[in-house]
């Protein structure tokens, strides 16, 4: 099939769902709504397998694009709605169209009771459009358009039940804080394109490739790098935009999974990948990266320690997942962030899903220190979660062991990397381990601490059941698309790094970037794995075995306990210091500039436009004598000019 048919295909097939539950949003049959929008997902989904299919194959190109019309043509500035599939994006397309697909599908049986099914199912369509424009789109300013289009389709999707305050309120600060983000992304895109005259990826990259590296912190390449992870920083929740994401958590689950799983939090990661070739000439930029990911994966994996709202420990853990992707980035290992990025998808959106289903079951509750046993109960989401649980900590050899260990020996061997930068991702996978540990065990094994009798949880339906079933099935096997040299040495038929090949000419590698020592890399894996296995025994003692150890653990560390349960009052400083003033300043400039001039000068000058009013209305007041004279008094003007005109006129000529 013709690409630009496909590409047609793709991007419109959830326009079309969009609007044909947009426009009867007031409908209550879910059936129809989700069967529209899961086929729309599912209709992209092939379309995209379609078009990745065309880059495999002796021969095959590196990419393939389409243009569809010029849309921009000012100046200097030629930008085209033109859309590119290559080695990069055909991930993330997959990724994208894939889970969502799953997650719309899921979505069907968890919004069932929902009074406005087409609403929302018209919201998840439009999401899905907006993502796909910031994958696919060939230029930074496409993708701009899809990365406020997501921004805004969050912004409904968080809020989605908005006579709920506290709902409404998620919603408005996610759009707020990514808007302070989205500033910085065009702050950047600005001084690219006056630095390159460009805003088209391949053409930035081609320009670049003959640029030195930039050692000062001044040089251009390094300050559209910085200006660019501001941007990224935002959408991918990271120190210190990522109060919104947790937050977040406000929408219906399902969202929680498309949007901080697979899709839109990872924009950030992707966007620094796709500019590699420029961020590997500003190691300075790429310093900040790697030090803000590291801080954010270890201060949101402390956060997750102590938080008892499922949904709640799911997001931090996001928050902190994407600090090592971008931990990954600072150190020039794009692959890995890449491949971090595949399973983290696979493995957060099947537990998000999975606390739906729990969620589901509980009857809206999600405070985990109500639930306990549900093992007996929801043996499918118990199964499935486990998976993830075991994808999420680093067992090998689910997921998750394979990308975070790549990510943690590059922290370690990268010459852009070092000991402390790995010393932080080892604390961080620390922390994983234990409070995914305990998620577990006081969701699943602990005994049970609700009535039993009157709460009756059950699994839901297959629409529920099978996106679950499919996730655990990706989390366990997805990690073999990237196995280590080490490893694959060692295993019949010598498999190799798949994703390392795939993605081989498309990122950059900063120079000296390699694999390094076999023996320290074997040490250090088996230092992490350890690690993690010691913290999750530990976390299982604290909450199956003893049960009545956290109490006094924590009765032991009040001020730490009290400090970390409520997120190091971040949120409150952010009001005391920063929101609260500017809503204070902002009403003491209202009430002397809007008050004292504006309303006052309006205030005159209305008395005055009144006035001339009032006094010319005097003059049709309806009386007929009054308007003869006025008639008299102007014909006896007239006259009076016209006998004077003809001595004007003799002494303008002189005669």
């Amino acid at each position: 099939m013709n690409e630009k048919i496909l590409f047609a295909v793709l991007l419109l097939a959830p326009v079309v769902g969009f609007l044909f539950n947009g426009f009867r949003w007031k409908s209550k049959n879910y059936m129809i709504a989700g069967s529209v929008a899961t086929g729309a997902a599912g209709i992209s989904f092939l379309s995209a397998l379609l078009l990745v299919s065309k880059l495999f194959g002796e021969g095959a190109p590196k990419s393939v694009s389409a243009g569809f019309f010029d849309w921009i043509l000012v100046g200097g500035l030629q930008v085209g709605a033109s859309f590119v599939i290559d080695h990069i994006s055909a991930l993330m397309v997959l990724v994208v169209t894939g889970v969502g697909t799953l997650i719309h599908l899921f979505s069907v049986g968890y919004m069932s009771h929902d009074e406005r099914p087409s609403k929302y199912f018209a919201y998840l369509n439009l999401f899905l459009f907006n993502m796909l424009l910031l994958i696919l789109g060939d230029n930074l300013l496409l993708m701009f358009v899809g990365w406020e289009g997501v921004g805004l389709s969050s912004y409904l999707l968080i809020g989605f039940w908005f006579s709920d305050k506290e709902k409404a309120a998620a919603g408005m600060k996610a759009f707020v804080t990514n808007r302070i983000g989205d500033a910085g992304f065009l702050l950047g895109i600005f001084t690219l394109f006056f630095l390159l005259g460009t805003v088209n990826f391949s053409e930035i990259i081609a320009k670049v490739a003959g640029m030195s590296v930039e050692t000062g912190w001044t040089g251009p390449l390094t300050l559209a790098g910085l200006f660019l992870f501001v941007g990224a920083a935002g959408k991918s929740a990271q120190i210190p935009l990522y109060v919104w994401l947790p937050d977040a958590m406000a929408g219906p689950t399902p969202v929680s999974a498309l949007i901080h799983a697979a899709t839109m939090v990872t924009a950030g990661v992707y966007m620094i990948v796709r500019l590699s070739p420029m961020f590997v000439l500003a190691p300075n930029a790429l310093l900040i990266v790697a030090i803000v990911g590291a801080a954010t994966a270890v201060m949101a994996a402390t956060i997750g320690l102590a938080q008892f709202d499922i949904k709640k420990v799911l997001a931090y853990s996001t928050v902190s997942q994407l600090g090592f992707m971008f931990l990954a980035c600072g150190v020039g290992a794009f692959g890995a962030a890449m491949f971090h990025l595949i399973t983290h998808a696979f493995f957060k959106a099947l537990m998000f899903l999975g606390s739906g289903s729990v969620i589901h079951a509980m009857h809206e509750e999600q405070d985990i220190r109500k639930m306990g046993g549900l093992k007996k109960y929801l043996p499918i989401t118990h199964a499935t979660f486990f998976v993830g649980w075991i994808a999420i900590i680093g067992i090998p050899p689910f997921a998750g062991f394979f990308s975070k260990d790549e990510i943690l020996w590059f922290a370690f061997s990268s010459p852009l990397g070092g000991f402390p930068l790995w010393f932080a991702g080892v604390v961080g996978a620390a922390c994983t381990a234990f409070y995914m540990t305990r998620l577990m065990a006081l969701t699943f094994w602990a005994k049970p601490r609700f009535d039993e009798k009157h709460t009756h949880p059950h699994e839901a339906g297959p629409s529920m059941a099978i996106p679950l079933i499919i996730l655990a099935v990706l989390s366990a096997v997805g990690g073999f698309m990237g196995i280590p040299h080490v490893i694959g040495e060692i295993l019949p038929g010598h498999p190799g790094n798949w994703l390392e090949h795939w993605l081989e000419g498309s990122i950059a590698k900063p120079e000296g970037f390699g694999h390094g020592s076999k023996v320290m890399e074997w040490a250090l894996m088996g230092i992490s794995v350890s690690v993690a296995s010691l913290s999750a025994l530990t976390a299982y003692n604290f909450y199956v075995v003893d049960p009545e150890r956290p109490a006094k653990f924590v009765a032991s560390l009040p001020k730490l306990h009290n400090l970390i349960y409520n997120k190091y009052f971040v949120d409150e400083i952010y009001f005391a210091k920063i929101i609260n003033p500017i809503v204070g300043g902002s009403r003491a400039l209202w009430a002397f500039v809007d008050v004292n001039f504006i309303d006052r000068g309006t205030f005159i000058v209305g008395d005055f436009v009144k006035g001339i009013g009032s006094t010319a209305r005097t003059l049709q007041n309806g009386n007929l004598q009054q308007y003869a004279m006025y008639i008299a008094i102007a014909v006896a003007a007239i006259f009076l000019y016209l006998l004077e005109a003809p001595k004007r006129l003799l002494e303008i000529f002189g005669g």
